[in-house]
């Protein structure tokens, strides 16, 4: 009768899933309230839900245009136009995104071809404001010509691609880029790394070496090699190219940048300091990448000040950064064997098969002085991997803030906070105590499944950890200590161990 209720219940649920005009809707109201932020987001999911929507991209490229963001905006608006050539409104903004992006030619045509359209149109002063502007600009030879635009546009596509972890979209975009440019090779070097991420290793490295061959010195092709080698453990070929690397002298801003980044990320961090510290010093204005790996360098090399410094910038820029400073999971000198500070190990907890051992990663992960490179890592972590639970977890490490009026979120809160009480009470966990983390992590994903409440933290910590030595060593294991040990009554532990014996893997 129960399951009858259930699916009665269930099919009477009208499920909503807002699409792309719910968000674009949703846009255009905020814009109307002048509430910039949350147009701007609602029109960016619109445009995530609608790719195909000429209008949606052109509304949201308009917004990209109005925060300065013109690569983004030519794109969205350039991909509208093809879309829909015949919107003169698309046609107005081409011309005007353009001009910003110094297409002179581009902008003339089509604000050109605007004013043969709409002779009579809302943007017509605007049209001709363009074509006066360009007929007195003196920067001609500056302009881009229609072969650099396809270049810049494509790249852009790319590299947005990546940031969102559609790598092989990136792979299509740039194998047409390198196919009709032979001799692009940024293009080159950022397929490489597309294939790095989808793991077609040794097809990374032959686009590698094909740059190398071709261009010789190119520095972006040995520094990728080098971050290859290094995920890789490779650690003569690794050495090999840092040789390279430390006798390099870059000029521009962008091959100190890439050199200054690589060698933060593979640990080199003094050497990583130079370079970034030297762009830092004469003005450089970097984006949020830039100010992580300056802090990152600073902080390792000994230049805790800055490091600080820069993190606040960083952290002003992206508030979601609070909290991942590098210095806060730096493991002492003592913790030479404590496992939440060993990369390889966290990496195989959160690919193990079990899914109790995928929790105590997430939990590794959350005190490691490796959480950020993790993290940031594009293959390391796959959440279609995970259940609901265990991306509670991975929530967790990423210092999310739960909500105690969830039932769920709330009794997972205190679940962790049994495993804070356990690494309170071992200050680390080292490859001994990982199998007292492990049943722990067994126990409380089946008690979170049967919605245990996890009252009492410092009984149920004593609990756990009585239940793990006494099955080492019965005969030297009291109840008594683990009480004492935790601040509870004999009878009170016991309660929370015949609690939890009923959440042990047995079969019934």
């Amino acid at each position: 009768m129960e399951n009858k209720r259930q699916k009665e219940k269930e099919n009477n649920i009208v499920s909503f899933i807002p699409n792309g005009d719910y968000y674009f809707n949703k846009a255009l109201k905020a814009l109307e309230r002048d509430q910039m932020e949350k147009a701007y987001k609602y029109m960016k999911r619109a445009a995530e839900l609608s790719p195909d929507d000429a209008h949606v991209l052109m509304q949201f490229g308009i917004l990209e245009m109005e925060a300065q963001n013109f690569e983004q905006a030519y794109e969205l608006i350039h991909t509208a136009y093809s879309l829909d050539p015949n919107d003169s409104e698309t046609v107005f903004f081409l011309a005007e995104i353009s001009g910003y992006m110094g297409m002179v030619q581009d902008a003339k045509k089509y604000a050109e071809k605007y004013l043969q359209m709409e002779p009579d149109g809302m943007y017509i002063e605007e049209a001709a404001e363009i074509l006066e502007y360009l007929e007195f600009d003196v920067y001609d030879d500056e302009e881009l010509t229609e072969e650099d635009s396809g270049k810049l546009i494509g790249q852009e596509k790319a590299r947005r691609l990546m940031e969102k972890g559609q790598f092989y979209e990136a792979i299509e975009v740039l194998e047409q880029l390198v196919e009709e440019f032979p001799d692009l090779w940024p293009a080159y070097n950022n397929l490489s790394l597309a294939y790095f991420y989808v793991g077609e290793i040794e097809q990374a490295k032959a686009l590698l070496n094909h740059v190398l061959r071709e261009n010789h010195g190119n520095l972006h092709a040995i520094c990728n090699l080098a971050v290859i080698a290094y995920f890789e453990k490779n650690e003569s070929e690794l050495n090999s190219l840092l040789e390279i690397l430390k006798k390099v002298n870059p000029f521009d801003w962008e091959n100190r940048y890439k050199l200054g980044a690589t060698l933060a990320l593979v640990g080199e961090y003094h050497l990583a300091y130079k370079w970034l510290r030297s762009m830092d010093k004469r003005g450089y204005s970097g984006d949020t990448a830039f100010y992580f790996w300056l802090a990152q360098s600073a902080y390792f090399a000994g230049h805790e000040d800055v490091a600080k410094n820069t993190w606040k910038i960083l952290v002003g820029m992206d508030p979601s950064k609070e909290g991942f400073e590098p210095w806060l999971n730096v493991p002492d000198k003592t913790d030479e064997d404590s496992i939440e500070h060993n990369r390889e190990v966290i990496i195989e907890k959160i690919n193990s098969q079990y899914s109790a051992h995928r929790m105590f990663g997430f939990f590794l992960l959350s005190k490691s002085a490796f959480k950020q490179e993790i993290i940031a890592h594009p293959k390391l972590i796959d959440l279609t991997k995970y259940s609901g639970i265990e991306k509670l977890c991975l929530a967790y490490a990423l210092n999310h803030q739960f909500n105690r009026n969830n039932q769920l979120e709330k009794h997972f809160a205190r679940a962790m906070e049994v495993a804070e009480k356990l690494y309170e009470k071992s200050g680390n966990v080292t490859l001994e105590t990982q199998y007292l983390y492990q049943m722990w992590f067994v126990l409380c994903e089946r008690a979170l499944k049967e919605n245990y409440t996890f009252k009492n933290v410092n009984a149920l910590a004593g609990a756990v950890e009585f239940m793990f030595y006494s099955t080492i060593n019965s005969k030297k294991v009291t109840k008594k200590f683990y009480a004492e040990r935790y601040g509870v009554s004999v009878s009170t532990l016991t309660k929370y161990v015949d609690n939890l014996i009923g959440y042990l893997p047995f079969d019934k």
